[in-house]
Formats: structure tokens, sequence, C-alpha cells
């Protein structure tokens, strides 16, 4: 299974791509990984549209069988997440037009899925994932690791069929 991760943001979304494999203990491995940066300095649509176009590269590149993202939760914070609804519109739509189900995971699923707690540090869910891939350091920056978590936190939803698309 191909699972491609996405730590939605309009200043910094994180993409990582994992494929994993096993049937008892997971094997994944590290296919791609990269942070999309735009600008408050440039203009909606050029940030949109170009979180769109690394989205619908990243999906006809690696033929993922899944996207899952990040759930955002936001309190007293209406601007940002107002942008940051930007950036998952623009996911959106990618996966629509390729025909890849989006699967929505919280932090709280994602700290439970790799460290085994829902307390998790973001430093305790980078090493996990630096070892579940079998990398020499923990991945970064932290939207990079954030989008890797997610990726592997579906595949162990999936794995064990709790998965529901979004």
């Amino acid at each position: 299974m191909v699972v491609l991760g996405v730590d939605p943001g309009i200043t910094h979304l994180g993409l990582g791509v994992v494929a994993v494999e096993g049937k008892g203990t997971l094997r994944a491995r590290l296919l791609h990984g990269e942070v999309v940066r735009t600008s408050h300095r440039e203009a909606a649509q050029e940030r949109v549209g170009r979180i769109h176009a690394r989205v619908k590269e990243a999906l006809l590149r690696f033929q993922p069988q899944a996207l899952a993202v990040e759930e955002q939760y936001f309190y007293r914070q209406n601007e940002l997440a107002y942008k940051v609804g930007w950036a998952l519109g623009a996911v959106l739509v990618a996966a629509f037009e390729a025909g890849v189900p989006v699967y929505a995971y919280g932090p709280m699923q994602v700290k439970r899925a790799l460290a085994g707690h829902g307390h998790a540090t973001k430093e305790e869910v980078a090493l996990m994932v630096r070892g579940m891939l079998g990398l020499k350091e923990p991945p970064g920056p932290s939207h990079l690791a954030d989008a890797l978590a997610i990726a592997l936190t579906h595949a162990f939803h999936a794995r064990l069929q709790a998965a529901k698309p979004l």
C-alpha cells in the first residue's frame, strides 16, 4: 500500500509518501518527502495553485491508494483556520481529480498510533517515524515529520480495517 500523508498549512504544507508492506509486522519505507512553502506576500490564488500542483504531482507520480490528512482543530484562531482551509481545499480537489480517497486523523489518533499514547511530544512522534522508516535522523522540519506520521497512521488503521473516508 502506498499512502500520501499531508500536514495541511498555507505557509508550510508537509507531503510524505510511504510504501507499507506486511501482514503481521508492517514494513514501511519512505518514497518521498517535501514541504511546500508559500509566502504571505503572494496572491492567494498563487499559493493555493502551487499547493494544488505539488499535491497533484505527488498523486500522479506515486499513485497512492489513499491520501491521509491531519484534522485541524482551531479554537479562536479564525483567520488561521480560514487560510489552512485554502490549503486543505487544494488537497481535496487534487485527490478528487486523481480519484484517491481521503482519510482524516486527529493529532491524538496519530500520537496513539505511533507512540502508543495520545500525549506524545512532536519529538517522540518524529523518533517513531524515524524508526519505522529506517531513517538515520528524525525527519525534519516538523511539517514533513507530521505528514509522514499521518501516512503511517493511515497504514495502521487500514490494516485494522478501521479507516473511513473523509
